[in-house]
């Protein structure tokens, strides 16, 4: 289906996996954005001069997968003391630590993603350094909202992520397809009361509801992580600036 691919445009956006894969046909390029909270990890992660390796989520073969690869699996959130999807449990995070991050969104895509092409992980803390990156290189750029899940599995569209996503894109140059320019739109309408607006939608309200406040504070902090963190070998890590 040419018509998905939104061909034509330097710059692009869609939602999920399939999203993702209908954009792969001509974009190699691609920034995975789960705000709440797989990429803010990533990003803070990273910044720190650690490495995060995405993985399917529930898949019983994580334990080992990281220990092929020298990393920890991350602990199920909230567990007292111990690294997790939540990104304030990761700002302690020590220079050269590897970890195993299973989410059911944006790691998920990211491993799926990385069959397909270069892969950024995008989030509002890192929005200006990784449209720089996703510049440096050739072609059509994608820019992939993760979303959530509705109980039944179901692609749920996240306020958080169609957010981080225009972020990134409100800092490319070019052509920007109808699509892009909506979540462009959107970013540069929120911005001025982006704290409220993390805190107070759906996912925001989830996290703060179950006791993790500063996930949301931390995820808001537009730009604190100028790092671009880039999928390579099965890990981010912060990319270098030519």
């Amino acid at each position: 289906m040419s018509f998905t691919s939104q061909s034509g445009f330097d710059v692009r956006f869609e939602w999920g996996e399939r999203g993702l894969r209908a954009l792969a046909g001509e974009s190699k390029v691609f920034a995975i954005v789960d705000v709440l909270s797989f990429t803010t990890c990533v990003a803070i992660a990273c910044a720190r001069g650690a490495e995060v390796l995405p993985y399917p989520w529930r898949d019983d073969g994580a334990e080992t997968y990281a220990a092929a690869r020298g990393a920890r699996v991350a602990a199920p959130r909230g567990t007292a003391g111990a690294l997790s999807l939540s990104p304030e449990s990761l700002l302690g995070l020590e220079r050269g630590a590897k970890l195993v991050l299973p989410s059911p969104n944006g790691s998920e895509l990211s491993f799926a993603a990385a069959e397909l092409g270069t892969v950024y992980g995008g989030a509002l803390r890192n929005a200006a350094s990784v449209a720089a990156a996703l510049a440096r290189r050739p072609g059509p750029v994608a820019v992939i909202a993760a979303g959530e899940r509705w109980p039944d599995g179901s692609l749920r569209l996240a306020l958080e992520d169609l957010l981080g996503a225009g972020a990134i894109i409100a800092n490319l140059h070019g052509t920007v397809s109808p699509e892009a320019e909506l979540a462009r739109d959107a970013w540069l309408r929120t911005a001025p009361r982006l704290e409220r607006a993390l805190a107070e939608c759906a996912s925001g309200r989830e996290l703060r509801e179950r006791g993790f406040a500063r996930d949301v504070e931390l995820a808001a902090e537009l730009d604190r992580s100028p790092i671009a963190p880039r999928l390579d070998a099965g890990a981010f890590a912060a990319e270098r600036a030519p």
